[in-house]
């Protein structure tokens, strides 16, 4: 299976990791030896009610019988899209009010740019230094990493680029601008907060040059900072909101959410003027449906809290120079790029997953199901610590 895998599968990188997956369940992933793995990662921040949570594979069971893929984005009344959605919706401010529904983050970022354009009637977008928003072409577009991007050139012209949390670099938002695209919190840049006040700034300077502020959630979403989503803590509400990866419990799935008015300009001029075959896809609607249900009836968003405090207590080591993040989405920061990769590699040999991050080769990813007990962190965390101090010998 594992030569078949190099061969058939196309790879991202040289050495992928190649843990033969036979089950998942909750926080734990078994391979096809018997062997159990506590997950730290959650499919990179997607699996945030853990493994085939019971609710969500009820709400797709149900749904597979009734029906699934039926026509392409928009035509037809499917009930779980549009009880999904209005759900959202009263979850939002009213300005965002109006959902549509694609298949993955980057995807949700090509329709959102699209439609920063389609109603400013201006070109210009502006992203961060170090951002990340996916990689198809526009989304490449938007990444502040030339050594990923520099090998697909040309890409959308017209893009400028900010430090984030430079206010000064602010001044660079102009009545030419469409746009600003931003993560509320930076992934892969090392999961970077913005500084107090910061996104108000972003907001208010956007406000007065008439360009639009889009606000990727598509990792910090749907709970993992201690609120449905981060912007909340911050008092900015973006004109454009981009959602994905923990939105349907490890499905496909990702959206941009803005005003209805705003969204009916991808009515005409021209018609389709974003279109999708499975977009929307009543499947997993469904499960993004039970997954937002689930989010809002239980605690588990706002002991994101407590068990980042438990993280930071206990995982304290000389190797670790800092914690950074919020809530569940945090990232270890080591002392060099050596470090962090023999964490990664003992760790999964020792029954624990961790991951990198794309930007800091210091960097250790922590993004647990929220579900995660506290008896599971200390767990993990135990593995951690032991392996960190086999690195003075």
């Amino acid at each position: 299976m594992k030569e078949d895998f190099l061969k058939y599968q196309a790879q991202t990188t040289p050495h992928p990791l190649a843990l033969h997956v036979s089950h998942a369940k909750g926080c734990y992933i078994y391979d096809t030896e018997g062997k159990k793995y506590l997950d730290f990662v959650a499919g990179v921040s997607a699996c945030g009610l853990g493994h085939c949570h019971p609710k969500i594979v009820e709400a797709i069971q149900t749904q597979t019988n009734q029906y699934m893929h039926v026509m392409v984005y928009g035509e037809y009344i499917q009930e779980p899209a549009v009880t999904y959605t209005k759900l959202l919706a009263s979850l939002l401010p009213a300005s965002l009010e109006t959902t549509y529904l694609v298949n993955s983050g980057t995807e949700a970022i090509e329709g959102a740019i699209k439609l920063a354009r389609r109603i400013t009637g201006r070109s210009q977008l502006i992203a961060a230094d170090k951002a990340y928003h996916g990689n198809t072409m526009g989304s490449l577009s938007l990444m502040g990493y030339e050594e990923r991007k520099s090998a697909f050139r040309p890409l959308i012209p017209d893009i400028a680029f900010i430090q984030f949390n430079n206010v000064k670099d602010l001044q660079k938002i102009t009545k030419n601008t469409a746009a600003v695209v931003l993560e509320t919190i930076q992934g892969g840049a090392g999961f970077i907060l913005p500084n107090e006040a910061y996104l108000k700034a972003v907001r208010k300077r956007c406000s007065a040059m008439g360009a639009l502020l889009i606000l990727d959630e598509i990792q910090p979403g749907f709970g993992r900072t201690g609120t449905l989503f981060a912007f909340e803590q911050y008092q900015c509400i973006p004109d454009i909101l981009v959602l994905g990866k923990g939105m349907a419990s490890g499905l496909p799935v990702g959206a941009f959410v803005a005003s209805h008015k705003a969204m009916q300009k991808l009515q005409t001029k021209p018609q389709l003027g974003h279109i999708t075959t499975f977009g929307g896809n009543p499947v997993i609607a469904a499960a993004a449906l039970a997954t937002l249900k689930e989010l809002i009836r239980t605690d588990l968003i706002t002991d994101t809290q407590k068990k980042e405090a438990l993280f930071r207590h206990l995982l304290k080591h000389k190797h670790i120079q800092e914690i950074r993040g919020k809530g569940l989405m945090l990232a270890l920061i080591l002392q060099s790029k050596e470090q962090a990769n023999n964490l990664v590699l003992q760790a999964a040999e020792k029954g624990l997953i961790l991951f990198w991050l794309l930007f800091e080769p210091n960097a250790v990813r922590i993004t647990p199901p929220l579900t995660i007990s506290e008896e599971e962190i200390e767990d993990g965390c135990k593995i951690i610590l032991s392996i960190l101090n086999t690195l003075d010998s």
